[in-house]
């Protein structure tokens, strides 16, 4: 019994040291001087290969977490990409200012109110109707959704354009994780699940899931842009200018490509972990 209460002990202290730590990033103060020397930044945590979270960590991981850490020596300031809660939340801590930047965004009209997009893009990504490979369905156009029951990840965003036809012709229930998204399409609960191919087929395989596929046509392939909060203090022209020119470098160089082969690699190793 004494050694069972050292272990619900020794749990939940480091249950707090880790709250503690995720506190501490997100609400130290806000920088108010002239030089930014720390930009605090965040994403979508359910997005493998490009961010995903261990629970042993404050930090994220994944391409898009290699890639930060190559810009901060371009720029020559301090970049610390964390956990700040589900993608629904990161988007929330932006606006209010509580999070610098958003690492890995797509553009929509909405988020320019509270956000500015840096140019060019990071890298890109391609959304794909998922199905269940005992009930496929002929899929060549958006209309053809459009007797069907789909599911996506509240609070994502697949392009403008996509997000207006879906809002006023589908059928298309919002939860809470990508993995219930999947369980729920795997169970035939729906007909299909609309997400990104490359974070679609990552947690996959981290759930074992074996009866889905991405449809050959994709709905939208999109651009995932760093964005720096308009209440962020640390969101200058000076800045972003600097970023600019960096991405321009990666993006001759091809950069963001290796990284999510890389990332890809890590990521599928973490899954054979015991």
């Amino acid at each position: 019994m004494k050694l069972f209460s050292t272990i619900l002990l020794s749990s939940a202290l480091t249950l707090s040291t880790f709250a503690s730590e995720a506190d501490s990033v997100l609400n130290a103060p806000i920088n108010k001087t002239a030089s930014c020397k720390l930009i605090r930044a965040s994403g979508n945590a359910e997005y493998p290969p490009y961010l995903w979270h261990s629970d042993k960590s404050v930090y994220l991981h994944g391409a898009i977490a290699m890639l930060l850490k190559e810009l901060a020596q371009e720029i020559n300031t301090e970049i610390e990409l964390v956990y700040s809660g589900p993608w629904g939340r990161v988007q929330e801590d932006v606006a209010a200012g509580r999070i610098d930047m958003i690492a890995g965004a797509f553009f929509t009209l909405p988020r320019t109110h509270y956000m500015d997009y840096v140019y060019p893009d990071m890298m890109r990504t391609k959304t794909a109707v998922w199905v269940n490979t005992k009930n496929p369905f002929p899929f060549t156009q958006w209309k053809d959704l459009k007797n069907y029951r789909g599911v996506t990840v509240i609070n994502n965003s697949f392009g403008q354009e996509f997000d207006e036809y879906a809002k006023k012709q589908l059928t298309i229930e919002e939860v809470g994780s990508l993995d219930q998204g999947l369980r729920m399409l795997s169970a035939n609960r729906v007909d299909y699940l609309i997400y990104e191919e490359n974070p679609g087929k990552a947690y996959a395989q981290k759930l074992n899931i074996r009866n889905l596929q991405a449809m050959p046509l994709e709905i939208t392939r999109q651009s995932l842009y760093l964005t720096m909060s308009k209440q962020s203090a640390c969101n200058s022209s000076e800045l972003r200018a600097k970023i600019s020119k960096a991405l321009k470098k990666f993006t001759q160089e091809k950069r963001a490509e290796f990284l999510i082969a890389r990332a890809h690699t890590l990521w599928s190793d973490k899954q054979q972990d015991p």
